[in-house]
This record gives C-alpha cells, sequence and structure tokens, in this order.
C-alpha cells in the first residue's frame, strides 16, 4: 500500500466529510441510536471532559487536527494564545464560526508535513492519533516533541476498540474493516480508505515510553484518553 497515496485519499475524505462530521459527535441522523445509547456516551464524554479539565490546560497552546472544533472550544476557555492546524479548510471554518474567536490561530496544512515555527506549552489532539500509520507513530511523537517547551505537556483523545461490539452501534458508513483501516462511504457514495488504528491504554505507553516519554492513559468503553510528556533524557531508548 502507498502510504502518500493513502494519506492523500484520507485528507480528501475528511475534506468531503466536514458539513457531515458533527453527526458523529452529536449522535444525529445516521449516527442517532436511540435514548440509551446517547446516555452511556454522554456519560462516557463527561468522564473525558473530567480528565481534561484536570489537565489544566494553560500558556501557549496547540491543536492538532482540530477539525470542527468541539475540543477547539474548551481549549480557547483557558489557553492565554491557541494555534488549531487542520489539513481541511472546509472543517477549520466551521471551527472559526463555532469557537468565535478572533484570536485563535487557524493553519491549513498537511498534518503530516508541518513543522512548528515556535514551542508550546501544551499540545493536543483529539481522535487523530489513530489517523497516523504505525510505521509513522515514532515520527510523529517526534514532531509533538519539537513542539513543546521544556516543561511541555500533550493530551489526547481518540476511539477505543468497543469490548462489547455490537452491529447496533457499528458506523453505518465504514463498508470494510481491514486491518488498521476503514473503507468508508460518504453520503454520495463515494468511497475512501481512512487510516484506523485502535490503541489500549497499556499497549499506547508501552509504545511511548520506548520513544521517551512518561505517559498515563484510561479507556471507557468507546474512549481512550490521557497525557504525555517527554522523560528528561530527550533521547529515545536505544538510539
Amino acid at each position: 500500500m502507498d502510504d502518500h497515496e493513502l494519506l492523500a485519499e484520507q485528507a480528501a475524505f475528511y475534506r468531503a466529510l466536514a458539513p457531515d462530521y458533527d453527526e458523529w459527535w452529536q449522535g444525529q441522523r445516521r449516527y442517532d441510536r436511540g435514548p440509551d445509547l446517547a446516555s452511556e456516551w454522554n456519560r462516557q464524554v463527561v468522564t473525558v471532559q473530567q480528565a481534561f479539565d484536570a489537565f489544566a490546560v494553560g500558556g501557549d497552546v496547540l491543536e492538532l487536527a482540530g477539525g470542527t472544533g468541539w475540543w477547539t472550544e474548551r481549549l480557547a476557555r483557558t489557553a492565554d494564545r491557541l494555534t488549531v492546524v487542520d489539513s481541511s479548510p472546509e472543517a477549520l471554518e466551521r471551527n472559526r464560526v463555532r469557537v468565535g474567536r478572533l484570536d485563535v490561530d487557524y493553519v491549513v496544512a498537511d498534518m503530516f508535513a508541518w513543522e512548528p515555527e515556535r514551542t508550546y506549552d501544551v499540545v493536543f489532539f483529539s481522535f487523530w492519533l489513530s489517523h497516523v500509520p504505525r510505521e509513522r507513530f515514532a515520527p510523529f511523537w517526534s514532531m509533538v516533541r519539537s513542539c513543546l517547551s521544556p516543561a511541555g505537556r500533550a493530551f489526547l483523545i481518540d476511539n477505543h476498540r468497543d469490548p462489547q461490539p455490537s452491529v447496533d452501534i457499528e458506523d453505518p458508513y465504514v463498508v470494510a474493516y481491514e486491518p488498521d483501516l476503514h473503507v468508508r462511504r460518504l453520503r454520495d457514495g463515494r468511497q475512501y480508505r481512512v487510516v484506523k488504528v485502535m490503541y489500549e491504554p497499556e499497549e499506547l505507553e508501552s509504545l511511548l515510553r520506548d520513544q521517551g516519554w512518561i505517559a498515563n492513559f484510561e479507556a471507557t468503553r468507546w474512549f481512550v484518553f490521557g497525557s504525555a510528556r517527554p522523560s528528561e533524557d530527550p533521547s529515545p531508548p536505544g538510539s
């Protein structure tokens, strides 16, 4: 599989999906699965939000793959300065409208080619790491490290593989589940390949430890979340 071709296809999918993306987070229309599952989803979101609040975002903050802005809103409440990077101008336009802040800096850039111009106190990304191919895990986290000030920290939120899978809650527009990959269909019928790597907290902690990070992650049924910071030794083991 050509890595660059796959990632270009993934980026094209999220540009095309931007008008409908929020349906997933809000559980609307094609993602409406009834009040019981909606209540469970909301309970788990509260758990994630509590961990996010305890992390105490502040200072100069960078959000990677900011998308349509559900978490950008929360970051903007406590950040002294906020920069949001995403490859989709369509998603960032919705982000601008949702956040409604003139002091937020928006950058349209290829997430696999972008490099920071300065360092930040916090790097945040939600539902992005699962779209990074396993072969790019180490380079991605090396980039995150380069974004951080000496005392900087990172926080992430992502999907968790459901330990209680059910056809009632499968994504209706995923037409094929392959190893670390989804084939997804848009409302108009177009199909795209999308990287989808699902991690358990322990696996993620171990992988990051091997890259020279100190990390702590938790999981609910549908979400994995937590924080990481570079260890005092800037060189990953074995380098």
